[in-house]
């Protein structure tokens, strides 16, 4: 045996057990996690009513914004308040009211006008926080599962570069037309070799972000005893208890300007993005002004607290070195800066990911089908149906969670109801796609890309028919946003559709020399 066999062949072990065990949770992240970067312009797609012009360079928040939050939040002790911005061009006031869910209301930023609530979690609300927590929050599962998965890509990665030895060589290698199987590994080599180094950056940065999660006893035996301390020292989170007794609100304007100035004298020029109210009508009621990060990779946590009642400016916050270095990870993941070539590398790049765990799964169910059924067990079954469902069943799932939003009346449910059947479309449809899967293995590719054609080019007409913002229409008021997502349908219609009939075309081929094998006297 030749030096170093051994031990690459642990390598290829580890990397094909690694992926079937944790290929379709790392399908449910880089799927989502591809969308995510498009969460706002989603927004506009799914939230009619925030089809808005671009918002003007300069706003009053004391004319625009406090009156509609003193009448509908005058309850919450929070306050948080969005500015527009070119991709998200509605002011965005959150609150929570007393046992009841967080809400967010949407502010025209031209007439002050509060935009009636269509009852949707959309993309940013659904989509994006699926990418990092599953929607499990109980005991925080869906981070550590997503923790997890980002540990075994990064050993996925490291396992698959020393069980290649033709790395360099299967990059320049791809033989579509050769005999499936070859043609899927090809697929695997080559998209995981052109990607690599953003692979392994996405995957290790998303472990950077959720660090405190992941290594609680870090914070912990730093601050044992006061972990408000930690919050105020590495992230500026300054409190202060409520005093009870009522006081006006200063001119949140006037504060918005200090602290402009502020960062300007230090030498870190920027726009403030959101504001936060805390305990609003209380004489110890404080405002948090947070720097936007639009034009840096960094998510800096730079922010200025003023007292609410007097505008007095009581406790300023920088960035320091060492998170610093989290935020620059953390800013590279999540990419909020405005840049948007990267962003369609990102995207590129998530898709990529998709294609690379996908083809994974198919080459190992495909080296197994057969021996796996001579020998009566469902192994390789299983994995293609799991395979199936995190592929086109992610897919077929997040059309359906777009035509819920279309279909779903606005005023047909109470309060929070209409966002949480948009969710169970979501879940019910990729459930129903991993039934398909198990139940009717030889067809469930072609079906589903054909019902996942079918449902794409139905959520455009949907989008038409409620709205009235054809693909013309958007393109010729400058709904971008909205025009490039029905773009995407479409383009993802024609993608589903090609995939179908060559799926057919292999089909027929394989039968057609299964024939061709057979005597002519058997």
């Amino acid at each position: 045996m030749a030096p170093g066999t051994g031990f690459r062949r642990s390598m290829s072990w580890l990397h094909g057990w690694a992926g079937v065990l944790l290929g379709g949770v790392l399908m449910a992240i880089f799927w989502t996690g591809s969308l995510s970067l498009f969460d706002r312009e989603i927004d506009r797609w799914m939230l009619p009513a925030t089809r808005l012009p671009p918002p003007p360079t300069e706003l009053s928040l004391d004319h625009l914004l406090v009156a509609h939050a003193e009448q509908l939040a005058a309850a919450s002790p929070l306050w948080s308040v969005r500015l527009p911005d070119a991709r998200a061009p509605t002011l965005q006031l959150s609150y929570q009211l007393p046992g009841q869910d967080r809400v967010t209301r949407h502010i025209d930023p031209h007439s002050g006008q509060l935009l009636a609530d269509e009852g949707s979690w959309a993309g940013t609300g659904f989509i994006f926080p699926f990418h990092f927590s599953l929607h499990v929050p109980w005991l925080n599962i869906g981070y550590w599962l997503v923790g997890a998965a980002g540990m075994g890509m990064l050993v996925l990665l490291v396992s698959g570069v020393v069980a290649h030895r033709k790395l360099l060589a299967e990059f320049f290698t791809f033989r579509p037309r050769k005999r499936l199987q070859r043609g899927l590994l090809d697929l695997h080599n080559l998209t995981g070799v052109m990607v690599l180094p953003f692979h392994f950056l996405i995957s290790l940065s998303g472990l950077a972000i959720f660090c405190l999660i992941y290594f609680p006893n870090i914070a912990d035996g730093l601050y044992a005893e006061d972990r408000a301390r930690l919050q105020l020292e590495a992230l500026g989170g300054y409190t202060r208890p409520v005093s009870g007794s009522a006081a006006p609100m200063a001119s949140l304007d006037a504060m918005l300007h200090s602290a402009e100035r502020i960062w300007s004298d230090a030498d870190r020029p920027g726009k403030a993005y959101l504001i936060r109210i805390w305990n609003p009508g209380d004489r110890h009621a404080y405002v948090e002004v947070r720097r936007g990060f639009a034009d840096e990779v960094t998510m800096n946590v730079d922010r200025l607290t003023f007292d609410a009642n007097t505008g007095a400016l009581l406790h300023q916050h920088w960035t320091t070195p060492i998170v610093g270095v989290q935020r620059f990870l953390t800013g590279l993941h999540f990419i909020q800066f405005d840049h948007w070539t990267l962003r369609w590398l990102y995207f590129s790049g998530g898709l990529s990911g998709c294609l690379l765990i996908g083809t994974g799964l198919l080459f190992w169910t495909g080296a197994r089908r057969a021996r796996h059924a001579r020998q009566g067990r469902i192994s390789a079954r299983l994995v293609e149906a799991i395979a199936v469902a995190g592929c086109t069943g992610l897919v077929i799932a997040t059309l359906a969670f777009f035509i819920a939003n279309r279909v779903l009346p606005v005023a047909a449910a109470a309060p929070g109801q209409r966002a949480a059947l948009e969710a169970w479309a979501f879940f019910l449809a990729w459930a129903l796609t991993l039934a398909h899967a198990v139940l009717r293995p030889a067809g469930s590719w072609r079906e589903q890309l054909l019902t996942a054609a079918g449902m794409a080019l139905l959520a455009v007409a949907l989008n038409w028919l409620t709205t009235g913002a054809h693909l013309g229409h958007s393109l010729r008021t400058g709904l971008h946003a909205v025009a490039g997502m029905d773009l995407m349908l479409l383009v993802l219609t024609g993608v589903c559709l090609i995939s179908a009939k060559r799926i057919r075309l292999a089909q027929f081929k394989q039968a057609t020399h299964q024939d061709d094998r057979v005597p002519r006297n058997a």
